[in-house]
This record gives C-alpha cells, sequence and structure tokens, in this order.
C-alpha cells in the first residue's frame, strides 16, 4: 500500500484532468483505493496484451477483484460506500470475456503512478496497445496541456523582459540628457575655480554605468528565454505531432476492432494554442533590435510543420471501393479557425497508386499521372461554429474507371492497394504566403464486381493489422506469427458481431489447426508463421473456399442471426472433430452443442449424442443451418423443434437455457393435415464412431 499511500497525496496537488487520465471510468479511483494492499501484493508486470495464452490467469486475478470488491462491499456501514463497491463489481464483470485488458488497464495505472511518482514525464494508457509491434509515445491530455502552460508562461516571461529593457532605456535616455545638463554647467564653474558638483556629476555616472550593465544582462536574458522557448516549442510540437500520427494509427487499428477516440477537440487546442506560441515569439524576436535569421528560420520551419501536419481524413472512405458507386469521406483542418478570410478553400482529392504514395512522401508534390477517374472531387472547407469543426465533405464522391498495374505471378486485383490524395493551398492568418498541404487515406482496394469484396477486405485487414507505424506506403509483412493472427481475428470477430464475449483457447487452437491443416489438438502454434496466401489464396485442404471467406462467412451469420446465442455462451462455435468427440463421448444421450460449420461458409451445426444400433453411443451432426434457414425460423425454435437433443453441453437442460429465444410459432414447414411434426433439420447427419 506503500504507493497509493504516496500517490493519495500526490493526488491532492494533480490536475483532475490529470487524475481522470490515470484512472479509467471501467477501474476508476475509487477500485483502486479500496484494493489497494491486495492491487499491490499481485503481480501485473507478467502480463501483455499480446499474449493470449494469458487470458486464463487474467480471468483468475479479475474475478479476485470481484470478490474483493464484494467483500469490502459487505464490510461497509456507509450505505453510499457499499452500493458503489457492488456497482464497481458488476462492472468488473462484463470484463470476463477480455480479462486481460483490464489486467493491462491495472498493469498501466501502476506504471503511470510510478512515473508520477519519480517526476517523470508519462505517457498515457493504452488500455489496448497502439500498434502490436511497439507503443506510440505520446503525452496525455493533461501533460500536454501543462507543456503549453510552460510555454505561455515562457512567452510572458520574454515579453516582460522586453518591456523591462524598454523601461530601462528609457530612464537610461533620461539620466543621460541629464548628465549631459550637468556636465554643461560644470565646464562654466570650473572656467570660474569652482566645482561643487563633481560629486553629484559622478554619482550620475556610475548609475549610468550601472544601469548600461543591467541593460546588457536583460538583453542577455531575452535572447536566452528565447532559445528556450523555441527548444520548448520544438519539443512540444513534436510530441502534438507525435499524438497526431497516434490518432491516425488508432484509426487505422480500428478497421480490426482495435478501441478509438476520434474526438479531435483536444488536438485541434493544442495546434491552434501552438500556433499562437509560434506567432508571439515571431513577434519577440522581430522586436529584437537585431532579429536573429536563426531564430526566425527555426520559426519558420515550425509554422510550416504545423500548418502541414494538421490536415487529416476524420471520416476515411470505405476501404473497399466498387465502381460506379457513390461513397462519402470528410477531410478535417485542425487550425481552420486560423484561416485566413475571403476566398474560399477548395480541397481536391485523386486516387492514386502504392508507387504514387511512395513518391509523395518523398517529393511532397502532386502526382501528374492520372491513374482514375474520379466523379464530385472537390469540397470547400467548412467552418461548423456548433462543433468548432473545419472539415471538407465529399459526400458524392465515384471512382468512374480505374487503371490498373502490371501484376505479378498470381497477384489479383483485389491485392492491389490504392489511397485517395486531398490536397489544397492554404492561407493562415499573420502569414504573408499561403502553403500547400496534402493529406493521403488510408489503403483503399478498388473492385468492379461485388463477389470481390471478400477477398478484397481480407486484403484490407491483412494490411491493418500486420503492417507498422511510419510504413513506407503500403509495406506489410507476408508472414507474420499466429498469435498475431490469433489476436486480430478475435478482435474483428468481437468487433464484427459487436460482442464482449471472446474467442477462447478452444476456438483459438482451431483456428490454427484448420488454417495450418494440422489436426493435432496439443500442437502450440503461437511461434509458427501463418502466410498471406494461407489467409486467404489457398483454399482449405478439400474445401472450395479460402481461411478467410470461411471465417468471414461465420461472422456475418452471428452477426445477423446468432449474436445473442453467442454472447449468453450457448454456442460453442469453432471446435474440430476430434475435440468434439472428446468431450461429447461420455455424455448422456440428448447432450449436445452449436458449432460452426467447418464444411460450408456461414452455417452452424448441431452436434449430439445419440444411441446407436448396438446399444452404445454416437455422435452425429446435423446439417449446417445457414442464414437462409434461420431468416425462416430462428436457431431457438429450430433447437426446441428437434426433441433429440435435450441438454446444452456439459449438463444444462435446454429448455432452461433456450426458452427465452422461443417465439411460440409454429413449425409450418413440417406441418401437414392438421398434424405437427418434430423432425430434425435434415434427415441426413454425419456420425463419428
Amino acid at each position: 500500500m506503500a504507493q497509493w499511500a504516496q500517490m493519495n497525496e500526490l493526488c491532492r496537488y494533480l490536475r483532475t484532468e490529470t487524475v481522470t487520465d490515470l484512472y479509467p471510468p471501467h477501474f476508476p479511483i475509487e477500485a483502486r483505493c479500496f484494493l489497494a494492499n491486495w492491487i499491490e501484493e499481485q503481480s501485473w508486470e507478467d502480463f501483455s496484451p499480446d499474449h493470449v495464452e494469458q487470458e486464463g490467469r487474467a480471468l483468475s486475478l479479475l474475478n479476485q477483484i470481484i470478490s474483493c470488491l464484494q467483500t469490502v462491499a459487505h464490510q461497509k456501514v456507509n450505505v453510499v460506500d457499499k452500493m458503489r463497491l457492488m456497482h464497481l463489481s458488476v462492472n468488473m464483470s462484463a470484463f470476463r470475456a477480455t480479462p486481460l485488458q483490464l489486467v493491462v488497464t491495472v498493469r498501466d495505472i501502476l506504471r503511470k503512478e510510478r512515473a508520477l511518482l519519480s517526476g517523470q514525464a508519462v505517457s498515457p494508457i493504452h488500455h489496448f496497445p497502439s500498434s502490436p509491434s511497439r507503443e506510440v509515445v505520446a503525452q496525455g491530455p493533461a501533460s500536454s496541456m501543462q507543456d503549453v502552460d510552460h510555454l505561455v508562461l515562457k512567452v510572458l516571461e520574454i515579453q516582460d523582459c522586453r518591456q523591462q529593457i524598454h523601461q530601462l532605456q528609457e530612464e537610461l535616455n533620461w539620466e543621460r540628457q541629464n548628465f549631459e545638463s550637468t556636465q554643461g554647467s560644470r565646464q562654466q564653474n570650473q572656467t570660474n575655480g569652482f566645482d561643487p558638483q563633481l560629486t553629484e556629476v559622478q554619482k550620475r555616472q556610475h548609475h549610468i554605468q550601472q544601469m548600461e550593465f543591467n541593460g546588457q544582462v536583460l538583453v542577455k536574458k531575452r535572447v536566452q528565454l528565447l532559445h528556450e522557448a523555441l527548444h520548448s516549442l520544438d519539443q512540444c510540437q513534436a510530441r502534438l505531432v507525435s499524438r497526431i500520427k497516434t490518432w491516425m494509427w488508432d484509426q487505422h487499428q480500428s478497421t480490426i476492432g482495435h478501441p478509438f477516440d476520434e474526438n479531435l477537440l483536444p488536438l485541434q487546442t493544442w495546434c491552434e494554442q501552438l500556433l499562437g506560441v509560434n506567432g508571439k515569439l515571431r513577434q519577440e524576436v522581430m522586436l529584437v533590435g537585431e532579429p536573429s535569421p536563426e531564430l526566425l528560420e527555426k520559426l519558420s520551419l515550425l509554422l510550416q510543420s504545423l500548418i502541414q501536419s494538421t490536415l487529416l481524413v476524420d471520416k476515411q472512405p470505405p476501404q473497399v471501393i466498387k465502381t460506379q458507386s457513390k461513397f462519402s469521406t470528410t477531410v478535417r483542418y485542425l487550425l481552420g479557425e486560423k484561416v485566413a478570410s475571403g476566398k474560399p478553400v477548395l480541397l481536391k482529392a485523386q486516387i492514386i497508386t502504392e508507387t504514387q504514395a511512395r513518391s509523395l512522401g518523398q517529393l511532397g508534390n502532386v502526382p501528374s499521372e492520372n491513374v482514375g477517374e474520379v466523379i464530385n472531387n472537390t469540397a470547400i472547407l467548412e467552418h461548423n461554429t456548433s462543433t468548432k469543426s473545419t472539415c471538407a465533405t465529399f459526400r458524392n464522391m465515384s471512382i468512374k474507371k480505374i487503371k490498373r498495374a502490371d501484376r505479378k505471378g498470381s497477384e489479383s486485383v483485389t491485392e492491389e492497394k490504392f489511397a485517395l490524395l486531398f490536397s489544397t493551398e492554404i492561407t493562415i492568418t499573420g502569414c504573408d504566403t499561403p502553403f500547400r498541404i496534402q493529406i493521403i487515406s488510408l489503403p483503399v482496394v478498388v473492385i468492379v464486381h461485388g463477389s470481390q469484396d471478400n477477398s478484397a477486405m481480407a486484403t484490407i485487414i491483412w494490411d491493418c493489422a500486420f503492417s507498422e507505424p511510419d510504413r513506407i506506403p503500403f509495406v506489410v509483412a507476408e508472414r507474420v506469427p499466429w498469435r498475431k493472427m490469433c489476436l486480430t481475428l478475435n478482435r474483428k470477430f468481437m468487433s464484427e458481431v459487436q460482442t464482449q464475449r471472446s474467442l477462447n483457447v478452444y476456438n483459438q487452437n482451431f483456428l490454427a489447426q484448420k488454417i495450418f491443416d494440422q489436426p493435432d489438438i496439443s500442437e502450440d502454434f503461437n511461434n509458427m508463421l501463418v502466410s498471406w496466401a494461407q489467409f486467404n489464396k489457398e483454399v482449405l485442404q478439400g474445401r472450395p473456399f479460402t481461411f478467410w471467406q470461411w471465417f468471414d462467412g461465420v461472422m456475418e451469420l452471428t452477426k445477423k442471426h446468432l449474436k445473442p446465442y453467442w454472447s449468453d455462451g450457448l454456442i460453442f462455435g469453432f471446435i474440430g472433430k476430434q475435440h468434439l468427440h472428446l468431450i461429447l463421448k461420455d455424455r448422456p444421450n440428448g447432450t449436445f452443442l452449436l458449432r460452426f460449420s467447418d464444411s460450408e461458409i456461414g452455417g452452424i451445426t448441431i452436434a449430439y449424442v445419440a444411441a446407436s444400433e448396438n446399444g452404445g453411443q454416437k455422435i452425429q451432426n446435423i446439417q449446417p443451418f445457414t442464414k437462409k434457414h434461420l431468416e425462416i425460423r430462428c436457431l431457438g425454435d429450430r433447437i426446441r423443434d428437434i426433441e433429440l437433443i435435450t441438454h446444452v453441453w456439459p449438463d444444462m437442460p435446454k429448455n432452461d437455457w433456450f426458452k427465452k429465444y422461443y417465439t411460440g410459432k409454429s413449425n409450418l414447414i413440417f406441418e401437414w393435415a392438421g398434424t405437427q411434426l418434430r423432425l430434425p433439420h435434415c434427415f441426413k447427419c454425419d456420425t463419428l464412431q
């Protein structure tokens, strides 16, 4: 509890924003306070969000957190504290599907506490990593505001120093004038042989010399302060640019379900404040007797970098775009309120190839070769006072035609990546010259037919999941460790289905068996490399489809027809027939589980224990239900219809768990002449001996 005791004292002097940033809503400061002793006795540093095998240990810690909160709640006399703690324990229960996320949050909170106590600069808590390969270092909102506050104080100190110099110079001019007058009187008195003002003159002369010395000290101090302020501005702006890149990276990662805070107002405020500081420093440098060309050049470079780094694609275009189809996108300028009034700012969009995107990064110019015709490719930058944002919205864009590059080997059109380039010329208030600014979208794949959509999305998923920050456009690894692929599939599944229940170890193991074509249950796949070809070019063994086509079909079926069943834990999901045989072989007749079909795209089947002809048992699989079947009759009613299945694995009566999904509708498909028959979906079943 030693660390919490120190933090409790420190929190009294921290900004509210800093404390809020430190303790997120799902692990608030109350939980940290009431569980201080227990928290500091556990080993949190062992956990990493990339190690999905730690889910079991993380779940154990989560259960202990919930238990501790409930214990402390029962001990509290104060009703408010008791209810607050019970409410916290209920909220924590929601993380049972993703316990590793909460454990990593606690780990990061403790790290940040230690950094604050040691007086170091602290990076924000990443509840899940911005990048699977590295953490992007950036300060939190409170720290950034402290940086800007420090800069503003520096500017005020420089202004105060300038005013002191000006005031001292005026006093010095006055003293010199009086001294010269006194000197004239002295010369006349010396002619008469009488000089009673000698001592007074010497005092004035000494006073003038002291004032001149003080002035020189202030001038040196002013120059030093200008250099210090410029250095601080440089560092603060570098952190801002890093934060902007982190925001863009998180936006990219959100394609695969990464948490993403799209709010740009804090960054916009930061940009505007740094622009203001730059202008004031430039004014102070110009007011120096002989302005330093070096300082002015550095300020100009910082100004140019700031103006050109603050154009962002706020709402990305679809990453799979079909020609002749409408789509929209929004570009936002964070310094929009500082744009000079008068001529409207017109943004233009054009589509560029991967090669052109690379040249763009090196040369910074607009590609001259046109590789596609984009309809409605201009929009005016407009300021919205209610949202305090300045955006150009392209509402009805369309790619009329596209020019393909020469493909290599077996590369298909759905593997070719393009991007939209947005560019304009802009003038900022107070700046004489206009600036050329531009930004490219996330990579997009252009298709001409809906049948290409699935393969195109596979290209986007692979690019998003396994690219590195600050890469050369649009380079991505050809092979990745299975643990990274597994993490991606889990995030994408949870995001697409909109569920808190993640894929468990058995699900993940079966997916590995599927993609590697290795049915050995005990195999450790974590460090095995999976290739792009295995993901979406080569068909699965004995099947006419790729791994991604099959997995995407499962996600689509679950999202549209099975979400509540999956979220309630009623669907086992991904499981191989060998594992299925192991867990069902000793169960009573009528025991069943729901699993995703591995023989067709977008199907769910029922595996159940039945009596065999020789008096033993056999495991049968009902032919899969697909989207077509579930649109006619929901899964709950179909399970009710089948009288051969009675208990959900391991031993839960089906009516207790599925009753809430029964609609009460008759099975009209099998109703004839007033007699309703209870039959399986299909007479044809697979038997596992």
